[in-house]
């Protein structure tokens, strides 16, 4: 009982939180590279999430982004055919690979 009291509790108390000032979210522009497969991108993978997350991968083998593409369509069922997957690998690999295929 007291920890229903005490969930209850931190769960009411958030309603009342108060901010003095207006709150701003920061921008943060991403630096996209233009080429060759980019709107294949768009079309599938920027519906989903932001450039950053991409950006944030930091410099892959081919292999990796291929599995992430994979996971992609299987885990989270992106509707990519398979010549958009190979378009998409390419320019992340292009654009974003570290020269390596493993």
């Amino acid at each position: 009982m007291k920890k229903i009291i005490l969930i209850t509790a931190l769960m009411v108390g958030s309603l009342f939180a108060q901010v003095d000032k207006p709150m701003e979210v920061p921008y943060i522009p991403y630096k996209i590279k233009m080429g060759e497969g980019f709107d294949t991108l768009q079309a599938n993978c920027l519906m989903c999430h932001s450039f950053g997350y991409i950006i944030n991968q930091g410099p892959q083998p081919r292999l990796f982004w291929d599995k992430k593409v994979d996971k992609m369509i299987t885990h989270f069922k992106a509707p990519i055919t398979k010549e958009d997957k190979k378009i998409v690998v390419d320019y992340l690999f292009h654009n974003y690979g570290n020269g390596k295929l493993k």
